[in-house]
């Protein structure tokens, strides 16, 4: 079943006293129900511009997107905001946790804009989503006193709690070291799947982009498919080998260093 299709979609941005600048080029792109598509490309090659696109944030200049089964044109602003809340996730390189609130606070926040069977759950869904990536014992800790990892993995959490369609992962692993790295997306692919939701990871690491089972290049903003070893090859720094790169690790976390801290369970005035 398809969920998210783009038809020969551009994106244009008209410059004052400049030609045009074309960010977006024709782009075809079909994604399935439980997929994982890597989509790798060079800086200023447009990913940017279509991770805005397949989120809903933005639309084209020409072409079709149809996010299941419904185009995008048909989609008033508000009815285009509530389906990007309750069916897209993000995971971002940098992983936006908002400071002085514990990990299950992060994760709890977008469920108050939820229905309500979710709504009046959310301190349980938000749990359960911490203890489904390894964080079942750090629910009360605050950002500054989880390593890098551990914080990727409340981003993770956070971006899926709402059990959305489809994730989009920009450069998940940008602000981790390769090991961390690995883990990070061995598990989001794992929980993905088990989700059964579509997962588009936009990076230029050979590592992640191997997770993926179908692959496109991004290139001056003209999206080609390709096979996993053109795809991980093209993102191989000069000199190394493709078949270099270390194989992708089941995550196999260690038990955290420190018990958790104890830190208040709602935002101020609100119980969560």
């Amino acid at each position: 079943m398809t969920l998210l299709r783009l038809e020969q979609v551009t994106r244009t941005v008209e410059l004052p006293d400049a030609e045009p600048l074309h960010i977006l080029r024709g782009v075809d792109l079909e994604v399935e129900v439980g997929d994982h598509v890597s989509i790798v490309g060079r800086s200023g090659s447009g990913k940017s511009t279509l991770l805005n696109l397949l989120g809903l944030l933005d639309e084209p200049t020409s072409g079709r997107l149809v996010f299941d089964d419904v185009p995008l044109e048909r989609m008033r602003s508000g009815q285009r905001d509530r389906r990007r809340g309750r069916d897209v996730g993000f995971i971002f390189q940098q992983f936006n946790l908002l400071p002085g609130r514990s990990a299950i606070e992060n994760v709890v926040t977008p469920l108050l804009y939820a229905p309500p069977a979710q709504f009046w759950r959310r301190r349980r869904l938000a749990a359960d989503m911490l203890d489904r990536v390894g964080l079942g014992g750090r629910l009360d800790a605050l950002p500054t006193q989880l390593s890098g990892g551990e914080q990727q993995r409340v981003a993770i959490a956070r971006a899926l709690v709402r059990g959305p369609r489809l994730i989009l992962a920009d450069e998940p692993t940008g602000a981790l070291d390769v090991e961390t790295g690995e883990r990070v997306m061995a598990l989001l692919d794992q929980v993905a799947e088990d989700s059964g939701a579509a997962l588009i990871t936009i990076t230029h690491d050979r590592n992640v982009a191997a997770l993926a089972r179908r692959h496109y290049r991004l290139d001056a903003g003209v999206l080609t498919p390709t096979d996993a070893d053109v795809a991980v090859g093209a993102t191989v720094p000069v000199g190394t080998s493709a078949a270099a790169a270390p194989s992708p690790v089941a995550p196999a976390w260690p038990a955290a260093s420190s018990p958790p801290v104890a830190m208040p369970s709602a935002f101020p005035g609100e119980r969560l």
